[in-house]
């Protein structure tokens, strides 16, 4: 099944250029032979993060959000998400985390969700190039089934 992404950074201190895990999850779309449509930066603001959210959703199957999702007081990805998305998909997150605590006990601190915007499946992803690339491999053999799901296409 062909799939369409889009990425979106949620950084106050990186650029595109120095944008690691996206430039790790931009290869592992082209290696799933999947299209990415974007892939942009934006500031840790929820305003900026709900409407880079609400733009990409607009043309992609799944958005990846990347960063953001601590427990740092800037960290707002995840309430950007519920601000711009109507339905919860907590078992995607609550799987990244299952794998994650294989490798390190503190993935119990992340507040990372999964949401559907429409026909949009909207992920959150830790912003470090290995818990990203972690994460993003934990749950991807679940995207085509879940956009095909989302489309009607039933099992």
């Amino acid at each position: 099944m062909s799939l369409t992404l889009s990425i979106i950074t949620c950084s106050s201190t990186r650029t595109l250029a120095e944008d690691s895990a996206g430039a790790a999850l931009d290869q592992r779309i082209a290696d799933a032979g999947w299209q990415l449509v974007s892939h942009v930066v934006v500031k840790d603001e929820r305003a900026q993060i709900a409407k880079a959210i609400l733009a990409a959703a607009s043309a992609s199957d799944i958005v990846l959000t990347c960063g953001g999702s601590g427990l740092s007081l800037g960290d707002v990805t995840p309430e950007a998400t519920a601000d711009v998305c109507e339905r919860p998909v907590p078992g995607i997150a609550e799987a990244m985390r299952a794998a994650s605590m294989l490798k390190t006990r503190r993935a119990m601190l992340s507040r990372a969700v999964c949401m559907q915007r429409g026909l949009c499946l909207v992920l959150n992803l830790p912003g470090s190039l290995k818990a990203a690339t972690e994460c993003f491999d934990a749950v991807a053999d679940q995207f085509e089934h879940a956009v095909s799901m989302m489309r009607g296409d039933g099992h």
